[in-house]
């Protein structure tokens, strides 16, 4: 069965209006702390502990564990073996929504091979149970005598406490939840609601100057010698030293991500190329990050010598022993702290801030994020023979990263959570991502598993208007090797309050990177190697996290593949660039236009314009100016009421070809066939070519410029010569307001006047010789 294509407006952002705080909206301002989500109400157990149980097997003791029961749903504690006083302080909590009992019952029971015997029970009537709202201190547990099945007083007491209350009690994250009773316990921790925050990382630069007195292993030949520094996974080399000695020099720098707390080592070794794919290693040193300088600025740093430590095998003992010896290299190590770390793409940067914490500069708003609920969600794995999704979300900005809880198996998972983050700058983008959880088994069971993308927003801080609340539906776009999909859509609230107006617009003044990336700036194949390696740091320390943010989920929040080739992103970022010239192109029209008296009385008013700004030039600026002022207040009125959302046709998502899809979701290095990669190379070729024609003819008109003055062609040179020296001496004894108003008649003559043929400069450029003559 085919899928419809999809309408455009099904693409597009919506308004809701979402009951906010479990009151009202009065003003844009919100009536209670908790107030970007809809209250969810839900009934909370706190089991903390027992004592004085009876004794239920032959050795007097007993096994016990408690089972809280609220009609079909049932939680139940770990269990203790022989303690007749546990505790638990375990947190249950049940969605309100989905209660259909009128009882809640807890149940202690002791743990048995054959079957659990029950101890006693404490029954709830949920009419009686009291409601709790923060910032209401928490309930007091109390001790509850247990009963038996026929409500008579038995031996043993439960300590408890029983409430109402909602999302934003303090026991919500950590409790367990109804609608999870299937998970097992090794896949608890995967669903839970976390806050990471990524580790802070550091530039680590290291200025290899010189090495004395090496020992090569060949005294024959003169040694070529190179240097290879390590961190972690990180690895970079110098080239080979130009001076062919014991003392080579280098003098260069190599660049590093470093991230606190420093586990890594960095190790330096000194190696010899002795032949085409054979080094070997002249001395090594290891050196602790711990100890390196740190600088904010570019001031320096004092050099260090380093002792080199040669590996060698000892005849009889198969063990390496380090054995130091007189070799040693001279280094410049330091933390660059005055750089931004860039882990994510430029341009959706969530965070400007340099790593040093001295330089930070205050913060000038906050950021607050509900994410409420998702609607229309496509099923995105079989379970039971059926279509599941297991949702969660994922938001970052700066270094706080957020996962909501998992929603078990629903289409329509409701959230309801908040978050805040601090703002130091408004041109900063906030990622929101959904994703479907596949790690619910825990355990081997989902060994090798990935969460899967539902999809993406960005929201860009700059566009929220301050102190108004958005609450918008955002289409979760996916694009697949079958084309563009819509997985469903996700409801957030947004609203972004800054403490001073004028701090924030004092910051559009301010250069978007801290100043060392321009008085000392990195290259552009840098930055990409080393937000590589950033991305690759971020990805490891949050797998690492409970529960883990996983691989998968980190690199498509970063957009870690924005920079690989796509013919679809070539095809969108040329019509981009088409969209950015067209009104250019247009006012040209238009100017030409008048200039052929195509509308008599329009020309005759430009004539008037024109003849007032040559008498008085002094209002030509301000006229400009005064004319963009006014389309800015026109534009106005038409000024976007939404935040940006993505946008399938400007990606050219929507008609992408499928073999262009393919080839985008292609590996690197390329997975397909023989065939299929030669066909896409031809393609690959033909597009190429035409780029190289556009560049070449670019070429040869800066060529002709350069050949005005080059005698290249010496009759025209002394053409251009000549008409150099006759327009000085003209425009020299003429006033330039009267060049500027002939100029000015001439271009806007009257059609009659004009000659279909091109004119004489057009003639006499175009004549002019390039290099073109001299190319292969």
């Amino acid at each position: 069965m085919m899928q419809r294509p999809l309408r455009p407006e099904e693409y597009s952002l919506k308004e809701t209006s979402p009951h906010l705080g479990g009151g009202g909206v009065s003003g844009d301002k919100l009536t209670t702390t908790y107030d970007l989500v809809e209250q969810m109400q839900y009934l909370y157990v706190r089991v903390v502990k027992a004592k004085e149980l009876p004794p239920k097997d032959v050795t007097g003791s007993c096994d016990p564990y408690v089972e809280v029961k609220l009609g079909n749903y049932k939680g139940t504690t770990r269990h203790f073996e022989k303690k007749t006083n546990p505790e638990w302080n375990q947190v249950f909590a049940f969605s309100k929504d989905r209660i259909q009992a009128s009882v809640l019952e807890v149940i202690v029971k002791d743990k048995d091979f054959i079957k659990d015997d029950f101890i006693g029970r404490v029954l709830f009537d949920l009419t009686e149970i009291p409601k709790r709202v923060p910032p209401d201190s928490p309930l007091a547990p109390q001790w509850y005598r247990l009963e038996d099945r026929k409500g008579d007083k038995g031996k043993g007491e439960l300590m408890l406490a029983v409430w109402m209350g909602t999302q934003a009690d303090e026991a919500f994250p950590d409790s367990w939840h109804s609608d999870a009773a299937t998970i097992p316990s090794d896949g608890l921790a995967n669903i839970r609601s976390k806050v990471y925050l990524t580790p802070k990382l550091w530039y680590l630069r290291v200025n290899v100057i010189e090495a004395q007195d090496l020992i090569p292993n060949e005294k024959n030949r003169f040694p070529e010698v190179f240097v290879k520094v390590m961190l972690g996974n990180q690895a970079l080399r110098t080239r080979i030293s130009q001076s062919r000695t014991l003392n080579p020099m280098w003098n260069e720098d190599l660049m590093f991500v470093a991230a606190e707390p420093f586990e890594e080592h960095l190790v330096l070794s000194v190696e010899d190329r002795v032949a085409p794919n054979k080094d070997e290693v002249l001395g090594k040193t290891v050196i602790p990050l711990q100890n390196i300088d740190r600088r904010l600025d570019y001031k320096p740093v004092n050099s260090r010598w380093y002792n080199l430590e040669k590996h060698v095998i000892v005849e009889g003992d198969q063990k390496k022993k380090e054995v130091k010896f007189s070799s040693r290299i001279h280094l410049r190590i330091c933390l660059e702290g005055g750089y931004h770390v860039l882990d994510e793409s430029t341009h959706y940067s969530s965070d400007l801030r340099p790593t040093a914490k001295q330089l930070w500069k205050p913060s000038i708003g906050v950021l607050e994020l509900g994410i409420l609920s998702a609607q229309g969600l496509l099923p995105m794995k079989t379970k039971d023979g059926r279509g599941t999704t297991d949702a969660y979300c994922v938001a970052k900005y700066g270094q706080k990263w957020v996962r909501t809880r998992t929603i078990i198996d629903s289409f329509a998972p409701k959230w309801n959570e908040q978050y805040t983050w601090e703002v130091y700058d408004p041109c900063t983008v906030i990622t929101i991502g959904v994703f479907d959880n596949c790690h619910l088994q825990g355990g081997e069971k989902a060994a090798g598993t990935r969460d899967t993308r539902i999809g993406k927003v960005r929201i860009r801080l700059s566009t929220l208007e301050t102190d108004r609340v958005y609450t918008h539906s955002y289409p979760l776009i996916v694009l697949l090797p079958s084309g563009v999909k819509k997985m469903g859509e996700v409801q957030l609230a947004v609203r972004f309050t800054c403490s001073s107006l004028l701090n924030i617009l004092h910051m559009y003044s301010q250069p978007l990177l801290p100043k060392m990336h321009y008085l000392h700036p990195l290259s552009v194949m840098q930055l990409d190697n080393l937000r590589h390696q950033a991305t690759q740091i971020v990805s490891m320390r949050l797998s690492r996290a409970e529960p883990p943010l996983r691989k998968e989920v980190v690199e498509y929040m970063l957009d870690v593949d924005s920079h690989m080739w796509s013919m679809r992103k070539s095809k969108a970022n040329f019509f981009r660039i088409m969209g950015v010239l067209s009104p250019l192109v247009a006012v040209g029209k238009w100017f030409d236009q008048i200039c052929h008296w195509k509308n008599p009385l329009t020309t005759i008013l430009i004539h008037v314009l024109f003849v007032i700004l040559i008498l008085y030039p002094e209002l030509i600026l301000p006229t400009i100016f005064l004319y963009l002022f006014l389309i800015g207040v026109w534009y106005f009125r038409w000024r976007p009421r939404q935040p940006p959302y993505m946008d399938t046709r400007l990606s050219h998502a929507d008609t992408a070809h499928p073999d262009e899809l393919d080839e985008e979701f292609d590996t690197f290095p390329t997975s397909r066939q023989p065939d299929i990669v030669r066909m896409r190379y031809d393609r690959l070729r033909s597009v190429a070519g035409r780029i190289q024609t556009v560049v070449g003819d670019l070429a040869t008109q800066g060529e002709r410029l350069q050949s005005l003055l080059s005698w290249r062609d010496p009759r025209a040179t002394a053409l251009f010569v000549t008409f150099c020296l006759v327009a000085a001496v003209v425009l020299y004894v003429t006033p330039f307001r009267v060049v500027a108003f002939l100029t000015g008649l001439y271009v806007l003559r009257h059609p009659r006047f004009r000659h279909k043929l091109p004119s004489v400069p057009l003639n006499f450029f175009r004549r002019l010789p390039a290099r073109t003559d001299s190319m292969l």
